[in-house]
């Protein structure tokens, strides 16, 4: 009777593997061969292998069969994966096209914003009152009484000003003499207040319209519309001539009512472009008519 011994008790060893009957993956600066399913591999385990590098392998669909996962439930989630598998192809379209849009510049062009309404405003202390677009946006420490800005067309604004009562004793808005002189008065104000001590600049104005209106309060308002445009050198301290190309800054319209009470001239005033106005001159009409002074 044989004695069985321990070397008999374990298991015969394992054949190794040659180098004919397995293929390790092979990798590349650009590419590298990764081991994969076949369109069947749900219900074979059978193998491939398929190069893989960076214009398709956005396209390899995700799909394994687990554990307990029915064929039809493995196949399914296959089609699924494939239909969302986004080639990268149009993953560096997009990346490469969103850079070109973001470097593309616009031109600075102000553009009139749809009409939201008006709202007023109402100073008790100091005796006026005006409605004004409710989307606009009041500014502190700008000199005026008051000063709002549209905040989308930065050119665009409104202000009140008020004369000192303890320098000026206005008895009427008649003070100011006709409404053509008044215009005067306020066009030489507005180019006062924008000189310029650069080199090269220009201003161009003109008074377009001056006219006299009874409110509904009884009183009378003067309205001044007035055009300035500013126009300066692209290279101020060139020698040459040809060197200085004159450029136009801005095209601006500059509208005023004017009214007299408790002793004070009251002044509204609206800065607008002139590409502005012509979209949006029903609101500020509304705006200028809207303006009165009251006793305080």
């Amino acid at each position: 009777m044989a004695t069985n011994s321990i070397l008999d008790s374990l298991p015969p060893p394992t054949q190794l593997l040659t180098s004919s009957s397995r293929q390790l993956p092979t990798f590349s600066f650009f590419s590298f061969t990764r081991p994969s399913h076949s369109t069947t591999r749900c219900n074979s385990l059978s193998l491939k292998t398929e190069m893989v590098n960076l214009f398709n392998r956005g396209k390899t669909i995700i799909a394994q069969q687990l554990p307990g996962e029915s064929d039809t439930d493995c196949t399914d989630f296959s089609s699924k994966t494939e239909a969302f598998a986004f080639p990268r192809r149009k993953v560096m379209t997009l990346i490469f096209s969103s850079y070109i849009i973001s470097e593309v510049g616009l031109p600075d062009i102000a553009f009139a914003q749809p009409s939201v309404g008006l709202r007023e405003y109402i100073n008790t202390f100091d005796g006026y009152s005006f409605k004004y677009p409710q989307n606009w946006i009041q500014v502190r420490g700008a000199g005026a009484d008051i000063f709002l800005r549209d905040p989308y067309v930065l050119d665009e604004n409104l202000s009140v000003e008020l004369s000192s009562p303890s320098s000026s004793k206005y008895k009427s808005i008649e003070d100011l003499g006709l409404p053509e002189e008044a215009g005067k008065k306020v066009l030489k104000q507005y180019l006062t207040e924008f000189m310029s001590t650069r080199l090269g600049v220009r201003r161009e104005s003109s008074i377009l319209s001056t006219s006299s209106k009874v409110a509904d309060d009884g009183r009378t308002y003067y309205q001044v519309e007035v055009n300035i445009k500013s126009y300066a050198n692209n290279n101020e301290l060139a020698v040459m001539p040809k060197d200085r190309v004159v450029r136009k800054e801005w095209d601006r319209r500059y509208l005023s009512v004017l009214g007299v009470e408790n002793n004070r001239l009251y002044e509204l005033r609206i800065q607008t472009p002139e590409n502005v106005f012509l979209e949006e001159e029903n609101d500020i009409r509304q705006v200028m008519d809207s303006f009165r002074v009251n006793k305080t």
